[in-house]
């Protein structure tokens, strides 16, 4: 049951919307209110000789007030900023009655509150560009006390709202008293607007493939489940777009991508959260290298167009996501940062260089995981500059193509910055036989414990059989892109609605 029991300032909120509802004002107006202007538009338009400016009608929020006799000061925030506006008794009352500014302007308006202003644009004698209201107009009530931020003349900010508890679960709130939370959201857009660009340009095409699946394939991941009540079957929320994706490289398209929402059961952490947006691109006749210098340009123009340029500042690092970037076998990898080599391992010899490494493992884990383990634990961590880890073992690597010079390996590449993985990319598996024979391996693990193995997808494997061209694909986690590109550490602060705990009313 919700609870009703309010603190004195809110019960004093409500008690002040009844008065404005016996006064005959209604608290929330019909939704059209005629704006022409904007916090930052009048800033950047107002003209002091010109003086123009004189018809502005503006909305937005009062975020403080400074109350005096027959003439006082807000204010107003609205999406772009803030500006003062300059209320006086008798311009907003013109007739006897001045019941809006004695009464409704001066006792029943509470910071938070939207309302809309008419007025002209004006320079104050302190120098400050304002709003001289003509007319003040109450749009929307706010019956909750919002946080007072408070920043001194040396930028220091005081009773700051940063609590992450409240502000992932009340973003709307956050949003309003941290205004610079914005800036991460619109780099965000930004950041997809770039991608975009880069693919139509590439002459790909957008797509759109399902989200609930009969079989969640294109990754290793525990996926949710859920049951479809009309068909009497379970379906499961995708883990990733892939194998959609390659059927329509089958059916003809040369090159297609989609920016998709993902969903995986598994933990949650700083750069982890249980749905994900993540974007995957295929393109005929390319392989794995072509892809990694698609990437590599593809990255430089998002951070040029986010930032100004190629180095970003990621925590205590400068990023440069300029030029090209290192390739590292993953093999050469961990005999650099582990000082063994595991090439030719069987799984007793894996399992046994694990123990001696000191690498956690699980007995469900066959040859792949356990190389992964080690390289996540010994290599991950100082791969801080953008890098093309390259050339995995087959095991690892379920539906790439066998490289073309070791049999042993595969045309598969993950870039790293800063210690996480950015990109995951292949030269993909187009033999209908591998194929199969791979995804029975994977079946295999299931049968031992691995509950993140892939299902055997029969249609995928079918849809191979008709021919699939030489292709290169890649996926890429926009969360962890956004992250990186604005300088967040933890992925809550890109997500405007993270997963949380329910809150209990």
């Amino acid at each position: 049951m919700a609870n009703t029991e309010y603190s004195e300032q809110e019960q004093i909120r409500r008690e002040s919307l009844a008065k404005l509802k016996e006064l005959g004002i209604e608290p929330y107006p019909a939704p059209l209110y005629p704006v022409n202007n904007t916090a930052a538009g009048i800033a950047a338009e107002y003209d002091p000789e010109k003086q123009n400016l004189q018809d502005v009608c503006i909305a937005g929020r009062i975020m403080s007030r400074r109350i005096m006799g027959a003439a006082s000061f807000m204010e107003l925030q609205d999406e772009t900023g803030r500006i003062q506006v300059y209320v006086k008794r008798d311009e907003i009352c013109p007739d006897e009655d001045k019941t809006m500014y004695n009464t409704v302007f001066k006792k029943l308006l509470d910071i938070g509150d939207i309302v809309g202003i008419k007025g002209f644009a004006f320079i104050t004698q302190t120098g400050q560009l304002s709003i001289h209201a003509r007319e003040l107009t109450l749009l929307s009530k706010s019956l909750r006390v919002l946080p007072i931020v408070k920043t001194d003349a040396d930028g220091t900010v005081h009773d700051g709202f940063a609590d992450p508890e409240l502000r992932y679960r009340q973003r709307y709130v956050d949003l309003i008293v941290n205004p610079q939370v914005k800036e991460v959201f619109a780099k965000r857009a930004k950041i997809i607007a770039t991608m975009r660009e880069y693919f139509n340009e590439a002459g790909c095409l957008e797509v759109e493939t399902p989200i609930l699946q009969g079989i969640p394939g294109g990754a290793t991941a525990r996926p949710f489940i859920t049951h479809h009540n009309a068909l009497d079957i379970p379906l499961y929320l995708r883990i990733a777009n892939e194998l959609y994706l390659k059927r329509l490289i089958v059916g003809g398209f040369s090159g297609v991508y989609e920016f998709a929402k993902d969903f995986r059961n598994e933990g949650m952490d700083k750069t982890h959260n249980p749905e994900f947006t993540c974007m995957e691109i295929y393109v005929a006749y390319k392989d794995y290298i072509w892809m990694m210098d698609f990437v590599e340009k593809m990255l430089c123009k998002i951070a040029v167009a986010v930032n100004g340029g190629t180095r970003v500042q990621i925590g205590e690092h400068e990023v440069d996501f300029g030029g090209t970037y290192r390739r590292l076998p993953i093999l050469e990898a961990i005999k650099e940062y582990a000082g063994v080599d595991v090439s030719g391992m069987d799984e007793a010899e894996l399992r046994a260089t694990c123990k001696k490494l000191n690498v956690e493992v699980e007995p469900s884990m066959g040859k792949g995981k356990l190389i992964d383990a080690i390289f996540g634990e010994y290599c991950e961590k100082n791969l801080i500059q953008p890098t093309f880890i390259i050339d995995y073992p087959v095991e690892m690597s379920p539906l790439t193509k066998r490289h073309r010079s070791n049999p042993a390996l595969t045309e598969r590449f993950e870039l790293f910055v800063c210690g996480k993985e950015l990109a995951n990319a292949y030269s993909e598996l187009n033999d209908p036989i591998d194929q199969l024979a791979r995804f029975e391996d994977q079946a295999r693990l299931k049968s031992k414990g691995d509950d993140e193995a892939m299902f055997i997808d029969y249609d995928f494997v079918r849809a191979l059989e008709y021919g699939m061209p030489p292709t290169s694909g890649l996926g890429m986690g926009i969360d962890r892109l956004t992250m990186f590109m604005t300088g967040q550490t933890a992925i809550q602060d890109v997500l405007f609605f993270p997963q949380m705990r329910p809150e209990q009313f």
